[in-house]
């Protein structure tokens, strides 16, 4: 069977788009390493899922993220094309049958996450399957120097190896030419073994804009404005909740419908809130960055940002969920002057410091009884002298977790300490640097701001893409 012929029956598509033929063929034909660099909703999935259907083998795709991998599977499994996934939400016992499912070679595709490799019963067993592909989701989470690093990404290299370096494709919508070379390195391969496939910021639909806003009278009536213009659905970005709860209030006042969407909500109403914006009964957004992931809805009209995001990669990410019909939708980026000092707060508490790390490490080793029993507070009564406004507590115990060094959750009162800081948690060095580079991504969002050039360019350039042409629909190049 035909790239196309699978294409047709199973996804019901009559051609590809893009530069998916010519990457699906690379894999299937060629047998061949790929980097794939697509603009979100650019169909990054079929490139793998295609050439899963059409190995004898089994495909592997590692994935950050629970709730995408989640509704991924759905979908294939609507498509009667035999995927699972394994992940922290699954039961021991649900566990083993879909990793022996998927050794049978009853299951194509397991999507997994990246701390699966640290379970040494679903290594041994995953030694045994036959795999003829492994794609890694998110290939930016890879690269120390991507935005949203994730250390057991940067394992993927021996992840290969257990599988016996596996044919592999790896797939992003954002990657410096900085991410681009330290993926290629993770996974083990060099510069000549890999091709890369790069579209450009190919959204010609997609206008561009980017408004100054004194206050947050002047943030709302750029708002009113773009709800008058726009009827359809549409996403606003926030950074901070209590700003978001704001404005809700403002909109009900209005009796503007809407919905809101961030991490102090539970799993049951964010779901909720979800599903309604997918299926078109709420219309409006108003969200954290926490909202997006997984949300291939075609017919969103407008992204706005309410507050400036901390970097180019975040921003083109989220603005990529407009318009994925094709149809003219609008990017408006609303910059105040004071939303930066909260992105160099939030910046400042995502990248404690040597000693800081030291400190909450002690703390957990010599008292972890009455940190699990009084919780976080504990913690941050201890470090920060109960100063609320200090999230750096939160950050240390997300990357102990992510290195590896804690398992479990404070808030569960099951925390438990497995290993010694790693250097990159201890050295004053390293850290100094990774702040540097959050600081200077930061920066370039206000150049784009400040920009008086092409946006688009602006963006493809960040990015590493030659584009000397002008897009001619973004404020600058209407101006």
């Amino acid at each position: 069977m035909k790239p196309i012929n699978s294409l047709q029956k199973y996804f019901q598509f009559n051609s590809f788009r893009g530069k998916q033929e010519e990457i699906i063929n690379r894999i299937v034909l060629e047998k061949k390493h790929s980097l794939v660099l697509m603009p979100t909703g650019g169909g990054k999935s079929l490139c793998y899922q295609i050439p899963a259907l059409m190995f004898k083998g089994g495909t592997v795709v590692i994935s950050p993220l629970i709730a995408l991998m989640q509704d991924q599977v759905d979908a294939l499994r609507k498509r009667n094309i035999p995927a699972a996934f394994i992940n922290s939400t699954v039961g021991k016992k649900e566990r083993e049958a879909r990793l022996a499912a998927f050794v049978e070679g009853k299951i194509k595709l397991l999507y997994v996450t990246p701390e699966r490799f640290r379970k040494t019963e679903f290594v041994e067993k995953i030694k045994s399957a036959k795999i003829d592909l492994l794609a890694v989701d998110e290939a930016h989470c890879i690269s120390e120097w991507g935005h949203d690093f994730r250390p057991d990404y940067s394992r993927i290299g021996e992840f290969r190896a257990l599988m016996c370096n596996p044919l592999t494709v790896a797939l992003t919508a954002t990657a410096t030419p900085d991410v681009q070379k330290d993926v290629i390195i993770k996974l083990g391969l060099k510069k000549d073994d890999i091709k890369i496939f790069h579209e450009g910021i190919e959204r010609p639909n997609l206008k561009l804009d980017a408004v100054d806003a004194y206050d947050e009278k002047e943030t709302f009536n750029h708002i009113l404005n773009v709800l008058d213009e726009y009827k359809g659905s549409g996403i606003i970005y926030f950074s901070l909740i209590k700003k978001l709860e704001w404005y809700s209030e403002m909109f009900e006042a209005l009796r503007i419908k809407h919905g809101i969407y961030h991490g102090k909500l539970g799993a049951r109403e964010r779901k909720s809130i979800q599903r309604k914006f997918l299926a078109g009964d709420e219309k409006i957004i108003l969200a954290t960055n926490a909202f997006g992931m997984g949300i291939d809805k075609p017919d969103i009209r407008f992204v706005i940002h309410a507050e400036i995001p901390s970097s180019i990669e975040s921003y083109y990410q989220e603005i990529g969920r407009a318009g994925r019909d094709g149809e003219h939708s609008l990017c408006l980026l609303i910059y105040n002057q004071n939303d930066l000092y909260t992105q160099m707060e939030f910046i400042k508490w995502a990248n404690p410091d040597a000693e800081y790390y030291h400190k909450v490490y002690d703390l957990l080793k010599n008292n972890l009884n009455s940190a699990n029993s009084m919780g976080i507070e504990y913690l941050r009564e201890e470090l920060s002298f109960k100063n609320k406004f200090d999230f750096r507590i939160d950050t240390a115990l997300s990357m102990l977790d992510r290195y590896g060094i804690t398992k479990g959750d404070i808030e569960m009162k099951n925390l438990v300490l497995l290993d010694e800081l790693p250097h990159e948690l201890s050295d004053d060095k390293y850290l100094a640097d990774k702040l540097k580079r959050d600081n200077l991504k930061l920066l370039s969002m206000v150049n784009y701001f400040k920009t008086e050039k092409c946006r688009r360019q602006f963006i493809s350039s960040y990015f590493g893409f030659d584009e000397n042409h002008n897009c001619g629909n973004c404020d600058v190049c209407l101006r």
